[in-house]
Formats: C-alpha cells, structure tokens, sequence
C-alpha cells in the first residue's frame, strides 16, 4: 500500500515537522534560541564550505599515498607555511599600502568630493544645487558617525563574531574535507532503495555543479587579480597589491565583482591624477575582455549553462533581499535547483515511459 512506503513516511514526518514549526515560530521567544543557533553557524558553515571544494582536490590527491587526515594535515600546514612565506617578503609592503591607505582614504573621498563640486561648478550643471548635495552628504556622513557612536557594544560584538567564524572556520573546514565522502551514502539513507540510483544521480549532479562554479570562480577572481595587480602597477597607480587584493575578493562575485572591486582604485586614482581614473577604466576594460574571451571559457568553459542577464537578475534580487551573503549564495543555489528540476523531469519521463 502506498501509505507504507518509506519515501510516503518521511514526506508525512517532514511536513508534520513543518506544521509545528510554523505554529511555535507564532511564538517568537520560542524559536529565538534556534534562530541564534542557526546564524552562529551559518557563516562558518558557509566560508567552509568554499574552502572545502577549493582544497578537496589537493586533499584527495594526498589521501592516495597517505592516511587522509595525515593529507589534510599536510595541506593546512602548507597553507600556513605560504602564508608565513608571503608575510615575510611582502607582509610590511601590503602592511604599509594598508595602513597608508587607510588613513588617506577620508581625505581621498573628499578631494574626490571636491573636485566633482568644482566640475559640476565649472561646467554649469544646474540640474540640482551643489550645496544641497553637500548639506545632504554632510547630514548623512553626520548621520553614520552618530549611529557609530551609539552602537559601540554592536560594533564590539561584531568584531568578536567575525574573530569566533575565524577560529571556528578550520575546524569545521578539517572534519568536511576528513568526512565528506560520507555525506552521500548518508543522504540516500532517506531515499527508497528503488530510486537509490536516481538519488546518487542528483547528488553527483549537485557536487559536480557547486565544485565547478566555486573553484572556477575562485580561479577567475585570482587571475582577475593578478591582471589587476600588473595593470595598476603598469599604469603607476599607488597601493597596487591592497586594490588588487581587493578586486580577488569581490570578484568572487560573477560578472559584477571585479566592477564593485575597482571603485576604491577609482578614488585613489582621482587623488592621484584626474586622468588616472581613465587609465583604471582602461586596465578594466582591457582585463574584464580576457576574462570573458580568454579565462572564464578556459576555466570555467560553458558547464554551468548560464545567461549573463540570469546572473545579473539573481544577484540583484538576492542582494536586495539578504545583502552580501544573499550575493554571494545566489548563484550557486540556482544551479542546485536547476540540476535538481532537471533530474526530477529526467526522472518522470523515465517512470513515465516505464
């Protein structure tokens, strides 16, 4: 009978589980707990996550000749090895361009302030009032600097949740590398046994996908900062390591990261030399068509199968919605479903034409 079935039973059990959810979540102070709960361990389940498809292959191939907890190991002590390596020969320089950068970036955004104010000026532009612009920008910089003021414990308890994902992230990122392998076999437990093949299937599908865009965007995002790096340093623009650094870490973002990374570059450059900005522009332009002639179809190829307006729409619509984190899962949370839908209708027509 149908109401025996195994898959019939967990469906019933999960939307049981639902129902009760819902009703207790009427209670705020209830599931406030759980909420907590489920936000501390969002973030370093997350940044994990990445680390674990971007290191799985390295680890996987260690694991050949050795125990792979040894593997794993051996590749977080080559990992602190580089970084120890990197901070010795170039750690005072990106220590330095940090500090400096820092503390000329306030005045760098008023000059740049300035001198739109006075091409704005010297070109009559009179769609709106300069002084109201200043008043407005004021009041709001005014604004921010209240809001900092009276939200100092905030801003401490921030500090400390950032400071707690960095200490919690490697031990989370060591047991998904050590028991990954396990999560599959674990995850068909809750599938029939006559749809086991179907339920590996859409597994696979799923891994492959998500491992393929985050070590093909973390890739993209490290060439994309590289070419930065030697187009700013060819161009002569100050602090060339930190913006590059910059443009890798916003360029993990499809399509719109690398243009977000390049806005501190810009106000430096216009600092720097009014015609510096056109030259930034240029280095973009230059490394945004190798990225999408050259590297992405090398890297990334077209295995994922999606339209740049897709991309764009989903970024737009998840930023809105749950700011950078929802920008940064958007994507590949898309493709999951994709391949799922796709597997699901692959499956009916199979059962269909059975």
């Amino acid at each position: 009978m149908w109401t025996k079935d195994r898959f019939f039973k967990y469906a019933t059990g999960i939307l049981i589980v639902l129902v009760i959810i819902f009703f207790l979540g009427q209670i705020g102070f209830f599931l406030a707990p759980f909420k907590k709960l489920i936000t501390t361990l969002f973030f370093p389940i997350i940044i994990a996550g990445l680390f674990y498809y971007i290191l799985r292959p390295v680890v996987d191939l260690g694991s050949r000749f050795m125990p792979r907890t040894i593997s794993i190991l051996i590749v977080f002590v080559l990992i602190l090895g580089g970084f120890y390596l990197l901070g010795t020969f170039t750690g005072n320089k990106i220590t330095g361009q940090i500090s400096d950068l820092t503390k000329e970036m306030p005045q760098n955004v008023e000059k740049t302030s300035e001198m739109t104010t006075e091409f704005i000026e010297d070109n009559n532009y009179n769609l709106f009032s300069v002084e109201q612009v200043k008043d407005r920008a004021i009041n709001y910089l005014g604004n921010i600097a209240a809001s900092i003021q009276n939200n100092i414990m905030t801003i401490v308890s921030m500090i400390t949740s950032i400071a707690t994902v960095l200490v919690v992230v490697p031990f989370v990122l060591f047991f998904f590398l050590r028991d990954g392998h396990k999560f599959r076999p674990f995850m068909l437990r809750f599938i029939p046994e006559k749809h086991d093949a179907e339920g590996n299937r859409l597994l696979k599908d799923i891994d492959k996908t998500l491992f393929t865009y985050i070590v093909g965007q973390f890739m993209v995002a490290c060439v994309d900062g590289i070419l930065m790096y030697l187009g700013y340093t060819i161009i002569g623009l100050k602090y060339a390591i930190v913006l590059a650094l910059f443009v890798i870490i916003t360029a993990i973002i499809p399509l719109l990261g690398p243009i977000l990374g390049v806005v501190p570059a810009l106000i430096v450059g216009a600092t720097q030399d009014p015609y510096m900005m056109v030259k930034i522009l240029i280095v973009l332009v230059i490394v945004q068509q190798l990225e999408s002639n050259l590297v992405s179809p090398l890297i990334l190829g077209n295995k994922l199968h999606l339209h740049p307006l897709t991309v764009i729409l989903l970024l737009l619509v998840a930023g809105s919605l749950y700011g950078f984190i929802g920008i940064l899962i958007a994507v590949p949370l898309y493709s999951i479903l994709k391949v799922m839908i796709k597997n699901f209708y692959h499956f009916y027509r199979l059962r269909n034409s059975g």
